[in-house]
């Protein structure tokens, strides 16, 4: 598994929203869905339960050879305008 580096503002927004560093993790390397973001970026998604409500975990972040860093990370509520379904 590659290493998994998250920059100081994303830290500091991921406690400010809830989010635990174990969900991250989990994103990063066992994602529900990984899509297209700008510049080259990557979003990881990954579903979870938030009080009896599914909630999508995107997770923004690069990747090099050797390991991921994570941009920033945040829940949405609004699950369809992010997933992406197969073709």
């Amino acid at each position: 598994m590659k290493e998994i580096e998250i920059i100081p503002i994303a830290m500091r927004k991921m406690r400010r929203r809830g989010i635990p560093d174990v969900w991250v993790t989990e994103a990063l390397n066992r994602p529900d869905q990984i899509v297209e973001g700008y510049e080259g970026r990557q979003v990881a998604h990954r579903r979870h339960r938030v009080s009896d409500k599914e909630v999508l975990l995107r997770v923004v972040f690069e990747e090099s050879t050797t390991k991921y860093t994570v941009i920033t990370a945040y829940l949405t509520s609004d699950v369809k305008r992010y997933w992406k379904e197969e073709r």
